[in-house]
Order: structure tokens, then sequence, then C-alpha cells
């Protein structure tokens, strides 16, 4: 039978394959309103079609604690009932279509307040839906980038609380797996960079200090988070920085302070953190680093990077590389990437009844 589409079990939530979709923000919320961050018409049909086409879990995007936490005012949040009761029309139809549902706990940091990608994506102010980035330290993410304010102890958290009831909404939209974001840039991994984290107290300085909230978050979602339900922690392994980042060795060492509080998966990424950072980007790219951590830890990993068709996927996990691939722009290109990979390498996989005669 293929690696690929042998079923895997987190806890007690099994995922029929090892296809999974990561986080692809949509930037398609309405900015302002009551339906400010609620998920809406293109996010059922964009997250529908994954499943129906056979992706075995489909994590949401990057979805805002609170509204100051958002990448863009047209992303999505879970910060309020309203946004809990539009996400259970999406779980609701991944479930029944074999698909498990998870969404990534968000908050942006510096890089908060910009624009749609396709507008060019640059910094917005209270004119046009924005608002002033917050940060551990008061350094702009990039030049045109506004310089964020340091956050004060209380305010960290607050935040931390921000997390732990946005966790308690996924529950009660129908989310089986959550995921905490801690990579490309936001809040967490500006903590946890030296780059980006210039603080003096206790969330600044050592290892042990500028990894604080990424830990007291984890610990709050996992409190109110199931026992019984995965819990993820989306990583950048490195900065892609010669000196003075976030780096592979330190990836390792945090992954076993995250299986030490209760993370079932670490999602291996990479950069996102330094504007001029240098990126080698090429098919699998950024493999090695989930193969890494997969290989001098005991906790699971999952691969992303430009895994773009059936046979690499295959390996990467028939290798023992990572225990999942994270497809994202090939899922884009194509909804149904897993019942074209299940054809060509013998896998089985959920076809809807309706599509049967395409079998």
């Amino acid at each position: 039978m293929s690696a690929l589409f042998e079923p895997y079990t987190l806890r007690e939530v099994t995922i029929p394959n090892r296809v999974w979709m990561p986080p692809m923000c949509q930037y398609s919320a309405a900015p302002e309103g009551p339906e400010m961050g609620v998920p809406n018409d293109w996010h059922f049909a964009h997250y529908a079609a994954r499943a129906a086409g056979g992706t075995g879990l489909i994590i949401v995007e990057a979805t805002g604690v609170s509204p100051e936490g958002r990448i863009s005012p047209y992303d999505l949040g879970i910060w309020n009932d309203t946004q809990v009761e539009a996400f259970r029309r999406i779980t609701r139809f991944l479930v029944s279509q074999g698909t498990v549902p998870g969404i990534q706990l968000a908050h942006a940091g510096r890089k908060a307040s910009t624009d749609q990608p396709w507008k060019g994506g640059a910094p917005v102010g209270p004119d046009t839906h924005g608002w002033q980035p917050v940060a551990p330290s008061p350094l702009a993410f990039a030049d045109g980038h506004p310089v964020p304010t340091e956050l004060t102890v209380a305010e960290i958290q607050e935040i931390v609380g921000q997390f732990a009831d946005a966790a308690r909404r996924a529950l009660a939209a129908g989310f089986e797996v959550a995921e905490v974001h801690g990579a490309h840039g936001y809040l967490i991994n500006e903590f946890l960079s030296p780059y980006s984290n210039h603080r003096t107290d206790e969330y600044g300085g050592s290892y042990e200090n500028r990894t604080r909230l990424a830990l007291q978050v984890v610990d709050a979602v996992r409190e109110v988070w199931p026992d019984d339900k995965p819990l993820f922690f989306r990583i950048s392994a490195t900065d892609w920085l010669e000196e003075n980042g976030w780096t592979a060795d330190d990836t390792v060492r945090f992954a076993a302070d995250l299986r030490a509080h209760g993370i079932d998966l670490l999602d291996v990424s990479t950069g996102g953190n330094a504007a001029r950072a240098r990126i080698p980007v090429g098919p699998g790219y950024q493999v090695p680093f989930a193969a890494r951590v997969k290989a001098e830890t005991s906790l699971p990993v999952a691969a992303v990077g430009l895994i773009t068709d059936a046979e690499q996927a295959e390996k990467i996990v028939a290798n023992g590389e990572a225990d999942a691939v994270l497809l994202g722009r090939e899922l884009l290109r194509s909804p149904s990437w897993a019942r074209h990979a299940a054809r060509e390498l013998g896998g089985d996989v959920h076809v809807p009844d309706q599509y049967h005669r395409s079998v």
C-alpha cells in the first residue's frame, strides 16, 4: 500500500491519509462590520473543494485570535460567536467527506495590518481598516513598515488568554485539530528569534526567555483543548540568517520542549522573519529540516515546501523524512490532487458518491 495513503492517528483522531492542506490565507473576509473576520461563501467553496478532492486534513488559514492579530483586515478571525457559527458550516462539510478539519490560531505581530497581496500587500492605516501593529520589540519588519508598539508584560498575558479563548471557540466550531502559529515572522516567531526580540525582561535575551511566550501559549491552549484531540505547532526552522537568528539547532532543541508541553506534531516551515534573508528555494527545500527533527527527536513532523508530485510526496513519507506532507500551492492549482495521486500510486482515497463515475 502507498505510504502516502496510510491513515495516521494522533491521540484519538485518525486522519485518513498523509496528504494535508496547510494554512493559506484567502484575504477574503469582510474588513469591518458584523461580518468582520467571518468565513463566507468563498471560504466554504474553497475548503469544500479540497475535501471533496480527498485531502486527509485541511488546516484552515491563519485565523486571528483578536482583530489586531490578523495579518490583514481581510483575514478570518475566531474571537466571537458569529465567526464560530459560520465555521461550523465548513467543518460539518469537511467531516461529511471524511476530511479532518483543523485550524491555525494566529497573531501577526509586527507583520499585521497589511493589504491584500494582489493589491501589493503594503501596510495599511486606520483610514483603510488598519491598526497599529505590536511586537516584542519596536523594530519594523522592513522598510516601509511601521515601527510596532512594544508589548508590555500585561499585554503579553492578555494575548496568551486570547489564544486560549480562540481554542475554546475552535472546539465549539467543530475543529478536531488546532495549530499554534509560531512561524513566518508573526508574533510568536518574533519572540523566538533574537533577530526580532531585543527585550531585556523575562521574555527576551536567553533561549529560555525567548521561548517563554510560545510555551505559555501552548500550555494555555492545551489546557482547554481536549486530551483526545491533537495540537500542532507551526515553526520556521530557520530565519535563513548567517548570525543572530533562529537556527535549525534551536528548532531541534525546541521540539523537545514542545513535546513536553503537549504538542503532538511539528509543522516544519522556514523563513519569514527577516526581510533581507536569502532563501534557496527549490523542490522540497524545507523537507530536510523536518527530517532532522524527526531523526533527532520523538516528535512527529509534517513537511512543506514545493512538494508538487505524487512520487516526490510518497518518497518523503516512505523514507521516514516526515509523517505527512502539506501541499500548499499545488492544492490551489489542483483541488483533487489527492485523488489523482491515489490513482497514480495505487492508494485508496475517499471519493464522493457523486463523483464515482470519474474513478
